[in-house]
């Protein structure tokens, strides 16, 4: 059909060699169930070791609908979903992972919402009683952390699955941000936006890429990325201090007025190393906006394409 629409599927991958076939076949499943559209997908391979770039130069030989951008070394996760957006031309970007734990048999549901009218369709996942505790809890103090600190509001299990109109993804590729947050920019972008609900899968093959150190990383990235509150919190917190050490003067008045003497070095050295501490963790914050500053106006690029069978 001539009319049919394309819609472009954006996958980040990082030794991803087991995961992509199954996910290609079951995108390619999907759209042959839907007419009036057809697709591409770009994996984007973000450093791998693998043989990731292997199974995708073997794939696309084989089809018309596959094509992969390669880096150049490891840019990060949002960073491979930015550069899958920059090089999609469908009147349509979903971008979602590529472990099947974001559902392909959502797809026709985020079309369905986007020919409603709204030029971003977002997905919420439902929680995973089976995940870890732990990973259950860091995940909800992740949001909850992220909503209290930023300037956006993320709904809680907001994912990066989801489906941005043409005119939503012209504004990102104007955006060249050092370290850009996907989640928190599709909020504060605007547009009219609908969520979709969804109960996550299972994983395929493999583990996780996301570790507490990376999620804690990525909280760190949202709220400096879209806040300075950080900031204020720490002038208020040295008001705070600065009037509890008040209470210290009646005190020191009396015992040098009576001659007593200030006992209790283990007291002391524990308030130094306390106000040490606090002083370290004030200037860490400080530290992490100017550095993202320095970073950004080098002006380097954020990605780096090795290779790509898309032609420009």
């Amino acid at each position: 059909m001539t009319n049919q629409r394309l819609i472009s599927v954006v996958i980040p991958a990082y030794n991803e060699a087991d995961n992509i076939p199954v996910i290609a076949a079951s995108i390619r499943e999907v759209f042959a169930g839907l007419p009036n559209y057809t697709f591409e997908i770009i994996f984007v391979a973000d450093g791998c070791t693998d043989s990731t770039m292997a199974v995708l130069e073997m794939m696309a030989k084989h089809s018309d609908h596959i094509f992969h951008i390669e880096f150049s070394r490891n840019f990060g996760h949002q960073q491979a979903v930015k550069a899958g957006m920059d090089h999609a031309r469908g009147a349509g970007v979903i971008c979602m992972d590529g472990d099947m734990q974001h559902p392909p048999e959502l797809i026709p549901e985020l079309i369905q919402r986007w020919e409603e009218g709204h030029e971003v369709v977002y997905t919420i996942r439902n929680e995973d009683k089976r995940l870890p505790f732990k990973k259950r809890i860091t995940s909800k103090l992740f949001y909850q952390v992220l909503n209290r600190m930023a300037s956006v509001e993320l709904d809680q299990g907001a994912s990066d699955f989801r489906l941005l109109d043409r005119k939503v993804v012209d504004v990102f590729k104007e955006f060249h941000e050092n370290e850009p947050f996907l989640r928190g920019l599709v909020k504060w972008i605007g547009f009219k936006q609908y969520a979709v609900s969804y109960d996550p899968a299972e994983r395929f093959s493999g583990s996780s890429k996301y570790t507490f150190k990376k999620m804690v990383g990525l909280a760190l990235q949202g709220v400096t990325s879209f806040s300075i509150k950080p900031l204020y919190n720490v002038v208020y917190l040295g008001f705070v201090f600065s009037g509890i050490s008040v209470l210290y003067l009646p005190y020191v008045l009396y015992a040098f007025t009576f001659g007593h003497e200030v006992s209790g070095w283990a007291s002391i050295i524990m308030t130094i190393a306390f106000f040490g501490g606090l002083q370290l963790i004030i200037l860490g914050i400080i530290g992490i906006y100017l550095g993202k500053m320095f970073m950004q106006v080098k002006l380097r690029p954020n990605y780096i394409v090795r290779s790509t069978n898309i032609k420009s």
